[in-house]
């Protein structure tokens, strides 16, 4: 599909799915989920409309190999910008902005340790399996507005390699550690609070000191207890991404890889690593048509269809009702 025409009825679907979703959140609670319907009457389903047609454009163009990796970067930044920016307004303007009315800290490591922490708020949990179920570890590329800003620095890649398998163990097992121990010993919430803003500085001058230099990922790959759970349960998803025998060897695909999932070892026996996200920027820079998508028994194009309609449908959703 990377090279083939591109199919209107993709977007269309995308559309139409987008759309149908979203009617239900707006119509069925009580309480309006939909920002724009909580500042004025009708409003709900102007926000269905444009969520919709964007969903519908940036479907069209994901399908375009050579466009994906811009659409999917700048899509992912328009996420993030929308959720921080409606966090700014819920803190400093109205409570209206935040989806719940209260305020939890903004990061991913918040939806592992929150709940441990607090043995209540479970609902982030599920919805971030259910991600997984659906689109593999798509979370990691296209859906956290954590990730997005990691992203957007990262730009030309100049160190090669793969992750470090035992400091993600120990980083997703310290974080599990602290949350549990905090419960244990009935701490206040201003000790989490301080060690999760704690946690926020140290990501964010990884982001700007190491990967914004390295041009690579290495926040999502190394520090992020969130990105290293998906790294291995991704494999949930009936979604694969792989290599195939149309390979060449000539390795042209690994500087597009910001994820360490591709070097030379790798790719002599055909093997992509744990930290995939499947995010298809490599596709664009092979020329033997030697990265697949597969979803059961389905071809690599109809996989790569359904991956790209049930991506961008998540992200349009995501757009519209992801709130703290």
């Amino acid at each position: 599909m990377p090279k083939s025409k591109p199919y209107l009825t993709l977007p269309v679907i995308v559309v139409a799915l987008v759309a149908a979703i979203l009617a239900i959140v707006q119509t069925v609670p009580e309480k309006p989920l939909l920002l724009a319907e909580r500042l004025f009457h009708y409003g709900g389903w102007v926000q269905i409309t444009i969520i919709s047609a964007y969903a519908g454009l940036l479907a069209y163009n994901m399908q375009f190999a050579v466009r994906r990796g811009n659409w999917r970067v700048y899509s992912w930044l328009l996420f993030s910008i929308v959720f921080y920016s409606q966090l700014i307004l819920g803190i400093t303007a109205d409570s209206l902005f935040l989806l719940t009315g209260k305020l939890h800290l903004p990061i991913p490591a918040i939806i592992i340790a929150g709940p441990l922490y607090r043995f209540s708020s479970w609902f982030m949990i599920i919805l971030f399996l259910s991600t997984v179920i659906m689109t593999g570890p798509a979370w990691c590329s296209h859906l956290c507005y954590f990730g997005a800003l990691e992203a957007t620095a990262v730009k030309n890649k100049k160190i090669i390699g793969k992750p470090k398998k035992g400091f993600r163990i120990i980083m997703l097992g310290g974080i599990v550690f602290v949350a549990l121990l905090l419960r244990i010993l009935n701490a206040k919430d201003e000790a989490a609070i301080l060690l999760a803003s704690l946690f926020i500085v140290a990501a964010v001058l990884l982001i700007v000191l190491v990967s914004r230099v390295k041009g690579n990922m290495y926040h999502c790959t190394h520090f992020c207890p969130v990105g290293i759970l998906v790294s291995n349960i991704k494999y949930i998803s009936p979604f694969r991404f792989r290599i195939n025998g149309n390979c060449t060897k000539c390795n042209s695909c690994i500087a597009s890889c910001r994820y360490f999932a591709l070097d030379k070892e790798g790719i002599a026996v055909g093997k992509i690593y744990k930290s995939c996200t499947y995010c298809g920027d490599c596709i664009k820079s092979c020329k033997h048509d030697a990265f697949e998508y597969r979803f059961l028994n389905l071809s690599p194009v109809q996989a790569e269809k359904l991956w790209i309609i049930i991506t961008v449908s998540v992200h349009a959703i995501f757009l519209s009702i992801a709130r703290i």
